[in-house]
């Protein structure tokens, strides 16, 4: 896959807009971050739950796209996400690696860690392979 790290994002803007980096991707595993910021908290400076969901969703389509068989494409189709501790600084590391890879479903699960590597969330999601012509 000849993909320069920036084009994955560039084709994620919502991902790129809140401000997800990535930072490694391969079909074993990919690496992103979002960095914690007020303008992306909920109640008590906590970062809100669709920013870490958006983090986990782009690593792991990231992981799942470079899975796929040439001229497939991929989209989610379910995804679940565990909350286990409130990030209220710093970074949080999104690492994907797929569970499963098939002909016709990609299964990625995303670990979601703080500056401290402690786990604050799992994500696992479910993407499609979407073959040309079908």
């Amino acid at each position: 896959m000849s993909l320069a790290l920036d084009d994955f994002l560039s084709a994620m803007p919502f991902a790129r807009k809140i401000g997800v980096e990535l930072h490694e991707a391969t079909p074993e595993s990919a690496v992103g971050s979002l960095e914690w910021s007020p303008e992306g908290c909920t109640v008590g400076g906590v970062l809100h739950g669709g920013a870490l969901m958006t983090l986990a969703d782009a690593v792991g389509a990231v992981c799942a796209f470079l899975n796929l068989p040439e001229g497939a494409g991929t989209s989610t189709v379910e995804s679940k996400t565990n909350f286990l501790r409130g990030v209220r600084a710093g970074r949080v590391t999104a690492t994907s690696r797929p569970l499963h890879v098939g002909g016709t479903l990609i299964v990625v699960q995303t670990e979601l860690r703080d500056d401290a590597g402690t786990l604050v969330g799992q994500t696992t999601q479910t993407q499609i392979v979407r073959r040309p012509g079908a």
